[in-house]
């Protein structure tokens, strides 16, 4: 988790369910959510750490689809790095309204994919205008870029991390929901990217005309004339 500050809605007496939770649970989590797999070594690509889960929190497993929970049965449920990698968004995020009443959700954003382009992940997320967009990762151009991004990938396993550190905010988005929203699967890369007011990322049409190269350099273009990027 990148934004542990921002989760700022739970209330004392709260049941907290984190979804996913990695090696490091949030503390105020009550309960733990992890999917099922038969495989072993399919388990540890998608939990992505060099470390097991130790925990002394309820453990709770379930089949991919649905949730062994009753409805609302928690008031705050933690997501963190999990829509990335589940197959179903619409059917996962319905389960997750189904049994929370409010919580947060946390993902890498496009950029952070065409950098660094896990095969774990299967989908594209961004949330604006109160509705989460998503797009497959097979939908896109992004294994055009693919040489690079082996590179990249290669930088980052061996602990290369300072881009990302620099440049979290642009790689990675957190925020906190009251209420369900709408969830839409997009074949629009435009609509899981973001741009600024001074200089809007390209049109749709030039998204798919130019692929990953013309995302990448209108991202860091954004970026440096901010003064953010060098």
């Amino acid at each position: 988790m990148f934004f542990p500050e921002r989760i700022t809605g739970i209330k004392d007496g709260d049941r907290v369910l984190e979804i996913g939770p990695g090696a490091d649970p949030h503390p105020r989590s009550d309960v733990l959510l992890e999917m099922a797999f038969d495989d072993p070594v399919e388990y540890a690509k998608q939990f992505g750490h060099n470390r097991p889960l130790a925990t002394q929190k309820e453990l709770v497993f379930y089949d991919g689809i649905t949730f062994p929970f009753a409805d609302k049965a928690f008031d705050y449920v933690i997501c963190s790095h999990v829509l990335e990698h589940v197959p179903d968004v619409e059917g996962f995020t319905a389960e997750v309204f189904r049994v929370g009443r409010r919580g947060y959700f946390e993902y890498p954003l496009a950029y952070y994919e065409y950098l660094y382009n896990f095969d774990v992940h299967l989908n594209f997320v961004k949330y604006s205008n109160g509705a989460l967009n998503y797009m497959r990762k097979s939908d896109s151009h992004l294994d055009e870029f693919r040489p690079i991004q082996e590179f990249f990938h290669k930088t980052l396993t061996q602990g290369h991390t300072k881009t990302i550190e620099d440049l979290t905010v642009h790689f990675m988005e957190g925020f906190q929901w009251d209420a369900p929203f709408a969830v839409a699967r997009t074949m629009k890369l435009i609509d899981v990217c973001t741009g600024s007011a001074d200089v809007p990322l390209r049109t749709d049409r030039q998204l798919y005309t130019y692929g990953p190269k013309r995302l990448l350099k209108e991202f860091f273009r954004s970026l440096a004339r901010r003064g953010e990027y060098q």
